[in-house]
């Protein structure tokens, strides 16, 4: 490591999404990558990053680890990504004491923090039947109703971050991704996607670029908050490219009675304004151009 620049530690750094918020974040920091496992001793990771195995549901472990490393700021991704693959139980106990043990560390390390929440905690995917908004479009102040284990976690992760700022005084910021997308992988532009109204409507047809999420982590890296704030990241627009209110009215038989969604766009449900009012982010990805895009993911290794 250089020790000219600040350093950041990742969690979850080795995942399908964290690996592009490592390369994204090496551009300006240093970085140490945390995984549950690490690449071997032999591997040489690129200039400026480090890897380090933990388990961060070990409180003794997380502790040891960021006490050790004493970072400037976290970046917490690390998380079991959706419901439905684990048991119930180990979904929400990972994530929620993950969440608690890495927050109250970088507490106490004095390190701001920037965490993977998730459009998951307003609790539409996974309820059955989804729920219609209160409003459109749906801004962060919106009621987090989430019943699913995932959502829970994510709300839960949330809390603590209230608890650590208030506490310890640090900036956390709260990303809450829709579904993630990868350059030339877009499952939100497949035929058995595009054709069925309701195999996206549990999050009303919202996607978002990695390389837009990436970002955004940057830009709340570059310029924290007062105390914890939480952020919708979402692409401008809905993954069918069609109206929204249409969308809705076909699939749900309604609108909600507040819509402030013109009846001609085809933009997002979810509202992006605070995002860019705290970090000057806006997303600059749509599935009409990244959908077939060709782009390399990212190497953390040398050679």
């Amino acid at each position: 490591m250089s020790g000219e620049r600040e350093t950041v530690l990742v969690t979850g750094g080795l995942g399908s999404s964290g690996r592009w918020v490592v390369d994204r974040l090496l551009n300006d920091y240093d970085v140490v990558c945390v995984d549950l496992d690490h690449p071997g001793f032999e591997a040489t990771p690129r200039e400026g990053l480090d890897f380090r195995a933990a388990d961060l549901t070990d409180r003794g472990e997380t502790y040891d680890l960021i006490g050790e490393v004493d970072p400037d700021a976290v970046v917490h991704w690390a998380a079991i990504p959706v419901a439905g693959e684990h048991p119930d139980g180990t979904t929400f106990e990972t994530n929620a004491l993950a969440a608690y043990n890495v927050l109250s560390a970088a507490g106490r390390a004095d390190a701001r923090v920037v965490q993977a929440s998730s459009d998951g905690a307003y609790g539409f995917f996974f309820a059955d039947p989804t729920p219609l908004p209160d409003a459109l479009p749906i801004h962060e102040s919106h009621d987090r109703l989430a019943e699913d284990p995932y959502g829970l976690s994510k709300i839960a992760a949330e809390r603590c971050a209230d608890r650590t700022a208030r506490r310890d005084g640090v900036s956390v910021t709260s990303i809450r991704p829709s579904w993630i997308q990868f350059p030339g992988e877009y499952p939100c532009r497949e035929p058995e996607y595009v054709e069925d109204l309701g195999a996206g409507a549990g999050n009303f047809w919202s996607y978002v670029d990695i390389r837009d999420v990436a970002d955004l982590v940057a830009a709340a890296l570059a310029d924290p908050v007062d105390g914890h704030e939480a952020v919708n990241c979402v692409a401008a627009d809905n993954a069918l490219g069609r109206p929204l209110v249409d969308l809705l009215r076909r699939h749900y038989g309604a609108i909600p009675d507040d819509c402030a969604v013109a009846a001609d766009s085809d933009r997002s449900a979810y509202a992006i304004t605070k995002a860019e009012r705290l970090f000057g982010w806006t997303p600059s990805r749509s599935w009409r151009d990244a959908a077939d895009e060709r782009v390399e993911g990212p190497e953390l290794l040398e050679g």
